[in-house]
């Protein structure tokens, strides 16, 4: 049987854990560690508010088993959480969040929702939560550019709005240097400010983007539009062995052409292009963790023939996968 928990079973649990000791981890004053409940699980988040209204949780934990955790409607602040592996599970509200999918929520009121965990999954995470005030006194004065925007992340007591970003290299990148801060005391705090403002800025311009796409003249039926953003969730899952185009569209419920014309009119791309750019990605990410060799990685990703792969992974970085593995160059960057 699947364990359930509430959020008030989950806070007491955490509380009467014993804080843990990360091997090789030396503790800032500003870094709070919690532990997971050892019944459960192993692994920590640590904890930091780098400036009032901006705190940084580092997650590293894997469960003994399935469980679920039940979160009643709540108040929300701006957030942005990127997996660097594993997933946390929904069967509505969100999609599931990890990989590739990443999240960005504005503040206000959040509905309820149950979190799906699973056993034996190692999940390793970057989560920012930012106060609505320190957003406001940034852009309060930027009336042309984020003015929309700033509507969209600053709710009061209204539902909270949420978005789901492709999980570029770029953004992984950014995630694994919070991680892996290289000083110590006030300078830490600092470095990891800058990332976290860095962070907050790609996810901006991803929104502004949208919200830029959105503004263009677009003779789209809502529901189909719905349908070809389906389309890309099934790709962005099947990068191995992904469907054939005619395939796709018979399982999102449109024609060939108009997938391939929504595409173009929607996302600003083609079908084949958005998914060699996941596909790039995705490698990319493998390559950089270091944990496969460039022939299982271009499997990964749905390439027979690893010339071919080495070939279109130079063209889009400008590197050869061997010189992304090695870490001395970063893509995107």
């Amino acid at each position: 049987m699947t364990l359930i928990l509430n959020r008030n079973n989950w806070i007491e649990l955490r509380q009467q854990t014993p804080e843990p000791q990360p091997d090789g981890w030396i503790i800032d004053d500003f870094e709070e560690f919690l532990g997971v409940p050892a019944h459960l699980g192993y692994g920590f988040n640590c904890f930091m508010e780098l400036s009032p209204g901006i705190t940084l949780n580092l997650g590293d934990r894997e469960f003994r088993q399935d469980w679920m955790l039940k979160t009643p409607v709540h108040d929300h602040p701006i957030q942005i959480l990127v997996f660097l592996s594993g997933f946390v599970y929904f069967d509505d509200v969100h999609p599931n969040l990890g990989g590739m999918c990443g999240y960005f929520s504005g503040s206000g009121v959040s509905p309820a929702y149950v979190e799906k965990h699973r056993g034996r999954q190692r999940q390793r995470f970057v989560d920012i939560e930012i106060e609505p005030h320190v957003l406001k006194s940034f852009l309060a004065d930027d009336p042309n550019q984020h003015a929309d925007n700033l509507k969209l992340l600053l709710k009061e007591d209204e539902w909270k709005v949420s978005f789901y970003p492709t999980v570029t290299s770029e953004i992984r990148s950014l995630a694994q240097q919070l991680w892996n801060a290289p000083y110590r005391g006030i300078t830490k705090r600092l470095y990891l400010q800058a990332k976290v403002f860095e962070l907050l800025a790609l996810h901006l311009n991803l929104i502004s983007a949208d919200q830029a796409q959105l503004c263009l003249p677009c003779k789209l039926r809502p529901d189909t539009i719905a349908r070809l953003h389906y389309a890309k969730e099934i790709l962005a899952t099947r990068l191995k062995h992904p469907p054939l185009l005619s395939d796709l569209a018979k399982q999102v419920g449109v024609s060939d052409r108009t997938l391939q014309r929504g595409f173009r009119e929607l996302f600003g791309t083609t079908v084949f292009k958005h998914l060699h750019n996941l596909r790039m990605d995705q490698a990319a990410q493998l390559l950089r963790n270091q944990e496969m060799q460039v022939s299982e990685v271009a499997y990964a990703v749905g390439y027979c023939h690893l010339g071919h792969f080495a070939k279109a992974f130079k063209r889009k970085f400008g590197m050869t996968p061997k010189e992304c593995k090695q870490g001395n160059i970063n893509p995107l960057s």
